[in-house]
């Protein structure tokens, strides 16, 4: 495993982290699954977990939480996020003083943690000043209650920009890591956030790095959807969504180009963002130990310009400019 800091901070995460969105905690087979893929990713030396509050209504941190207490603490590295629902009641949510305050020692207790190292803003809250946010936030690390803190999807450029300027007037901890989507497919940090990360030396920690499983290659133009596969289940649709000719035709390029290399597409996809030195971490998601080893084959192996580009050029992609004359 390799390891990389996390934006400007001192604290180092590998390459590959696992991610806790997509575990399924229905029945006891199900967990025993799940607690056999997360202990084999320590085993392997990933010593990075993401989860978050909402994450099965608060079971996801309860369930890893109980396995990673059996670990040192100092060898680990564990996130959590605050923003969505948390009860009923209208303070209950969102990104006030109150709910963050109230959520962490929620997440604490849930994880059996004296802190957690990174706490994320799971969406951006229009409804509370952002200072408000940044000062309980920064706040928390003065506590140690929280070691650094990010933000997650919705935070565009500007908000970074302004969340800057935010931080150097009242002289807040800085903000250290985002966790945006971000794979082949999608590529819209590239546009403007990727930039304004690398000015501030903020580390980016990017989910859905195989696009819900479309750059698996388990998908197959004019073939049935794979039993079991997200596109026969998932409730929200995203990945059938993601599903056309034209992407699958890509997929079939994509293929080949791992194929030369004699890795999987999905190593490909995962050692192609982690080409950015800006990426810190690329948070994956495994339902079984099979696909976490699988995936773990991307630390550290780099691509060639001449593999980057047959890449490009398969992917066709143009980052936004606005040109006059």
């Amino acid at each position: 495993m390799k390891y990389r800091s996390v934006g400007n901070s001192g604290l180092k995460v590998s390459e590959i982290a696992v991610g806790s969105w997509m575990t399924d905690l229905a029945g006891s087979e199900k967990m025993k699954i799940a607690e056999e893929t997360i202990r084999l990713a320590y085993e392997n030396g990933v010593n990075f977990f993401d989860c978050a509050d909402g994450y099965s209504g608060g079971q996801a941190e309860i369930f890893l939480g109980k396995i990673l207490k059996s670990y040192p603490r100092s060898s680990y590295v564990v996130s959590s996020k605050v923003f969505f629902p948390t009860g009923p009641d209208v303070n209950e949510r969102g990104l006030s003083r109150k709910h963050i305050f109230e959520n962490i020692d929620r997440s604490l207790k849930n994880m059996q943690l004296d802190y957690i190292d990174l706490y994320y803003c799971h969406r951006f809250d229009y409804t509370t000043p952002m200072a408000e946010t940044l000062r309980a936030l920064s706040d928390l690390v003065s506590q140690g209650k929280i070691l650094y803190y990010g933000v997650s999807e919705e935070w565009i450029g500007s908000h970074l920009e302004e969340a800057q300027k935010i931080i150097e007037k009242y002289n807040l901890h800085p903000l250290t890591v985002i966790q945006p989507q971000y794979n082949m497919v999608d590529r819209y940090i590239e546009h403007e956030i990727m930039s304004v990360c690398e000015k501030y030396g903020i580390g980016i920690t990017p989910f859905s790095p195989l696009a819900q499983g479309l750059l698996t290659g388990k998908y197959k133009k004019g073939e049935p959807f794979p039993e079991g596969s997200r596109a026969t289940h998932q409730a929200d649709k995203q990945i059938n969504n993601l599903l056309t000719d034209e992407n699958l035709a890509k997929v079939e390029k994509l293929e080949k180009i791992a194929g030369e290399l004699n890795v999987t597409l999905s190593v490909l996809a995962l050692a192609w963002i982690l080409r950015k030195p800006v990426i810190s971490s690329v948070i994956t998601g495994a339902s079984k130990p099979a696909q976490l080893s699988a995936n773990l084959a991307a630390a550290g192996l780099q691509l060639s310009d001449d593999v980057l580009a047959k890449i490009d050029s398969v992917l066709d992609f143009k980052p936004f400019a606005r040109h006059i004359g």
